[in-house]
């Protein structure tokens, strides 16, 4: 029983470290986004990210992906200016594990008592913001959001797999179905 539970347990901390980047976005209603063409990185704003610049890179290079891929093209004077943010923080999940019951191998006789098995899980949750302003009005038009789980490796390539599903998961949702 208690290989059970510690096994339980295992596969629930693998499950939740897989799981997807859950996102939410924000827009102005009132913006037509299909005259959106053209985009930038706004320097100034990136600039400020407190990310290694490796990192930086290897968001930009995705979003600048994605947003290739919807068709628009990078310009020195584009119709929106895109913009990241990026902050952290440690989450500290514990799980009780307490039951009373009948324990009948307890010393042949049976027992009725409680157990216990508490368990504490540590992980990384990191929250990725892309904003799209309009380049023209100087104003956010756009604005996703995708918080999960981050995977703090030695591993490049695991590395940048997770920040290309940040983005893929966030990009998907513009431009907004209206």
């Amino acid at each position: 029983m208690k290989y059970f539970k510690i096994f339980a347990l295992l596969l629930l901390v693998v499950t939740y470290s897989c799981v997807s980047v859950k996102v939410t976005t924000d827009y102005d209603s009132k913006t037509d986004f299909s005259t959106f063409k053209t985009f930038a990185f706004y320097k100034k704003g990136i600039e400020k990210v407190d990310l290694s610049d490796l990192d930086k890179r290897r968001i930009l290079h995705a979003i600048e992906k994605q947003l290739l891929e919807k068709g628009m093209t990078k310009s020195s004077s584009p119709d929106v200016l895109v913009n990241i943010f990026t902050k952290s923080k440690e989450k500290i999940d514990v799980y009780d594990n307490s039951y009373y019951g009948w324990y009948p191998w307890y010393y042949g006789y049976g027992f009725y008592g409680r157990g216990m098995y508490n368990n504490v899980s540590k992980s990384t949750e990191g929250t990725l913001f892309i904003d799209i302003i309009d380049a023209h009005k100087k104003e956010l038009a756009w604005q996703g959001i995708g918080v999960g789980v981050l995977n703090f490796t030695d591993n490049k390539a695991k590395k940048e797999a997770r920040i290309k599903e940040f983005v893929l998961e966030i990009m998907e949702e513009y431009p907004p179905k209206n």
